[in-house]
């Protein structure tokens, strides 16, 4: 099954996807109170000029790096090595649930950046409370999937990383996390084996297959889920796939591109990057 969360006019509601048609499915709250009750439809109804939102407000976004490849073209051009530590750890950052938007928003341009850039992701929804998962059960706590363009600064990047502190402004901006265009339920598709394709103003600028990596979803769940409780709603990211950021091709966006991020079986994520903002005083 596809859920989304659509506007219709009278606010945000769950609603399941069936081709271009959108059912309501009688559920009053939220997408994560959806899923934490889990997931009762009591009716469909087709709902007529509805828009796509972003299909959930996570409860937390923790984003991963899972592709060698997106690590050695990115390192490559940075001049720096892969630590060999990341192939033992599924490290993360966190990023800020307020920041998302959805599918055909425009993507606002901060004015402290020249940078701006994309960045194709699959990311997992956690649909069950847990803690101290293990590896061989944590597939078992995803609820589902869709597409997370983890939008970058790439020169706000280049001066925090050397703190090691991880990404701070460069992630983090209103707007910076868009997700969408549904949740794929997690009996619907495989996720080691989707291929993921990113295209500006319609050219391919990369490909890759989420079989490429490394470090898996039940490797992260297991791994966060050490001495802390999980809880649905929760979003897991699998870090940008090779190809997925202008990062690795030396091509960076500019006012007005169409990013369209596309994964197999979930659909297309497609954004308006917005005009650069301008400097309060300038």
């Amino acid at each position: 099954m596809k859920f989304v969360t659509y506007d219709a006019g009278q606010g945000p509601r769950v609603g399941l996807l069936e081709g271009e048609q959108i059912f309501d499915v009688g559920f009053t709250g939220d997408m994560v109170a959806f899923i934490e009750a889990g997931a009762p439809i009591a009716r469909r109804e087709p709902v007529s000029g509805a828009r796509l939102l972003a299909p959930l407000r996570p409860r937390s976004l923790r984003d991963f790096l899972a592709f060698e490849g997106h690590l050695k073209n990115a390192m490559g051009r940075l001049g720096r090595p892969i630590a060999p530590e990341w192939y033992t750890v599924p490290a993360y950052y966190k990023g800020l649930p307020d920041t998302v938007i959805g599918p055909e928003e425009e993507i606002p341009w901060p004015a402290y950046t020249e940078r701006l850039d994309h960045e194709l992701e699959l990311a997992a929804i956690i649909g069950r409370r847990g803690k101290d998962i293990p590896k061989e059960e944590a597939m078992h706590y995803i609820f589902g999937y869709t597409i997370w363009n983890d939008v970058s600064a790439r020169d706000v990047q280049t001066r925090e990383l050397p703190v090691n502190m991880g990404p701070c402004k460069a992630k983090d901006w209103d707007g910076s996390n868009v997700l969408g265009p549904c949740i794929v339920t997690a009996d619907e598709i495989d996720p080691g084996n989707l291929r993921m394709v990113v295209r500006v103003n319609g050219e391919v600028w990369g490909e890759d297959n989420s079989g490429h990596m490394h470090h898996t979803f039940a490797d992260m769940i297991a791994y966060a889920s050490q001495a802390q409780t999980l809880y649905p709603g929760e979003v897991f990211g699998s870090g940008t796939a090779a190809g997925g950021s202008g990062l690795e091709l030396d091509r960076w966006l500019r006012e007005g591109d169409v990013v369209e991020l596309e994964i197999e079986g979930i659909g297309v994520l497609r954004n308006r990057i917005g005009k650069k903002q301008q400097k309060r005083g300038a």
